[in-house]
């Protein structure tokens, strides 16, 4: 289960504060995107899934640290590598490289939910089989 998937990315304007560093926020939404790329890969289309499954997957919780900077123009690596698989939610350690150097480590928790009522549900067993 510890299969890695990678994603790339090239930091833009858009991603950097005034020091011209990426913004610490931004790599959540970096960590996010690449979670969905890996979904792709692994054959599940969340609108399907919400559409014929009722459930969708929400963040339950994040912790990151902060290593080094991304500047404009860096073309980083995301990892995304799935640690716990659980009945009703997936917890992932995701990274973010440039070249050799570690930027960003984060450990996110999802958890899958009903799309009415936002509550927890197990996650769909052809799902399950795919993400493992």
């Amino acid at each position: 289960m510890l299969r890695e998937f990678n994603w790339f990315v090239r930091v833009y304007y858009e991603d950097t504060d005034a020091g011209g560093i990426v913004f610490y926020a931004n790599y959540l939404k970096f960590f996010e995107r690449a979670r969905t790329e890996w979904l792709r890969a692994a054959g599940i289309n969340q609108q399907i899934m919400s559409a014929e499954h009722q459930v969708m997957f929400v963040v339950k919780g994040t912790a990151v640290e902060y290593h080094a900077p991304a500047r404009l123009d860096d073309e980083l690596r995301i990892s995304v590598v799935v640690e716990k698989l659980g009945r009703a939610s997936v917890q992932f350690i995701q990274e973010v490289w440039c070249g050799d150097r570690l930027l960003v480590t984060g450990k996110i928790k999802v958890g899958c939910v009903s799309v009415g009522a936002v509550r927890p549900a197990a996650i769909p067993g052809e799902i399950l089989q795919k993400i493992a």
